[in-house]
Formats: structure tokens, C-alpha cells, sequence
């Protein structure tokens, strides 16, 4: 995606799902799931693994659907994982597609751009936010 396309995205973005969010303060989705709730979205921790427990005060939830509807699926699972994810987030309706830092399926990117889905691949939405120089938003109430 162009910046233009990034920023758009990232500023019409409202309600995110971050698939493989943990509650452990050393985990980068830890701090990204931080960076978004601080930057005014309606974000939902989805992981299995956390039976219900809270990432920053935001109950989690075990499975993609319960965080429906959706804007934006934002993956922090291994590559081999995330054509999975990405086929649920076509099913779900979302709008778009986010594969984090090192996470990259080219044939899952071209699924979801078939189905209409707008797809970031390899990037970071904290670090595009301020790459790009993004205004800040309101922060979400937790």
C-alpha cells in the first residue's frame, strides 16, 4: 500500500481485532495493543490462551468472530498461521487486513485484496502512525 493508502487507512480505522494480543508486558503486541487503545481505537484482544483475562483493562476474547464486527484484523501470529486468520477476517466482513512485523503470506494478501479487503503486509501500524506523522486522536475509554 502507498502511504496515502496507510494513512487513510489507519485514520478511518475504528474498531481493530488484535489477533495474538498477549497481557505480557514484554510482547510487542502487548505494547501495540497499548499504542492503539491510546490512539482512539476500539480495539478487542483476541488469544485463546487468555481465557477471558484483560490487556489493558479490554476483555479478551478466544476466537475472531466474538470480536465482530470488524474494521480492521491486526495479526501478530506466525506467517504459517496467518492465512488462517486472514480467510476468517474475509468471512467476518472486515475492511481491511494488517500482518505485523516479520508476518507475511503473499497468497492470504491475495485473498483478501480479491475480496475486496485492503491488505498491510510486514509493517506496523504504532510505527507507520508515526512514521507518517499522524495527528493524535482521542484516546478510547477502557
Amino acid at each position: 500500500m502507498t502511504d496515502a493508502e496507510i494513512r487513510d487507512l489507519l485514520l478511518r480505522t475504528r474498531r481493530i481485532a488484535v489477533v495474538g494480543a498477549s497481557d505480557r508486558p514484554g510482547r510487542p503486541s502487548h505494547g501495540v495493543f497499548r499504542f492503539l487503545l491510546d490512539h482512539g481505537y476500539d480495539a478487542i484482544p483476541v488469544n485463546p490462551a487468555l481465557g477471558g483475562r484483560p490487556v489493558h483493562g479490554v476483555a479478551s476474547v478466544a476466537k475472531l468472530e466474538a470480536a465482530a464486527p470488524l474494521d480492521l484484523v491486526d495479526v501478530f501470529r506466525r506467517s504459517a498461521e496467518a492465512g488462517a486468520v486472514v480467510d476468517e477476517a474475509i468471512r467476518l466482513g472486515a475492511r481491511a487486513v494488517w500482518l505485523q512485523l516479520g508476518v507475511v503470506d503473499q497468497a492470504a494478501a491475495a485473498r483478501a485484496r480479491a475480496a475486496g479487503l485492503s491488505v498491510v503486509m510486514d509493517r506496523c501500524p504504532a510505527i507507520e502512525w508515526r512514521r507518517l506523522g499522524l495527528p493524535p486522536r482521542v484516546p478510547a475509554v477502557v
